[in-house]
């Protein structure tokens, strides 16, 4: 009997963990926001110094790019996630059409989180820190998906790929993160050096 990969049994943990933090912080930040629409001289719990600013960015087009908080997105979202964890944890067994919609549901995810980042950095110079949790959990769900619809066939891809990923899955999370750092560390570089 083969044994079963250790990212196919992290899985539903990356799922369940990831999409339960998540979810608490699109809560937080749907909660904030709220407050924030009642008064407009809240000042958001993660609101700390003038980089780490939720309120800063609560207050931008970018906090409601189809007209409504984004944190309602991850409210759904990571709702489903959960759900899907759970399920899988569970034992549950779903179909290859799932795992799909899944990948998809994910990638665009992913894509959505990368131009927040972006946004953040470069155009709004601002951190929010339960953005950040988003950001942290978004990208280890899309990742270990892929990896998973990569080794079940469910995505086309050459064997060498397939091994490679499922070998090297912790690298390309470590080389994600230490990018997604450096990137933060670059765009508030002088921020950080007037703290010393």
């Amino acid at each position: 009997m083969t044994p079963t990969p250790f990212t196919t049994r992290l899985l539903p943990w990356v799922l369940t963990a990831g999409g339960a933090l998540g979810l608490v912080a699109a809560f937080v930040l749907t909660v904030e926001k709220i407050a924030l629409l009642k008064n407009p001289d809240y000042i958001p719990t993660c609101s700390i110094d003038p980089i780490l600013s939720c309120g800063s960015i609560m207050r931008t087009a970018q906090a409601e790019v189809f007209g409504f908080p984004n944190p309602l997105l991850g409210i759904v979202g990571f709702t489903a996630v959960v759900t899907i964890g759970v399920v899988v944890v569970a034992g549950g067994s779903l179909p290859r059409w799932f795992w799909l919609g899944l990948q998809g549901g994910a990638l665009l995810g992913v894509v959505f989180v990368h131009w927040l980042i972006y946004q953040s950095l470069y155009v709004i110079s601002a951190l929010c820190p339960y953005c950040m949790v988003v950001w942290v959990v978004t990208i280890p769900v899309f990742w270990y998906t892929t990896v998973h619809n990569l080794r079940e066939g469910h995505l086309p891809a050459p064997r060498r790929l397939v091994t490679l990923a499922t070998c090297y899955h912790g690298v390309v999370l470590t080389v994600w993160y230490t990018g997604i750092a450096l990137l933060v560390l670059h765009a508030f570089w002088s921020y950080w050096l007037s703290l010393t």
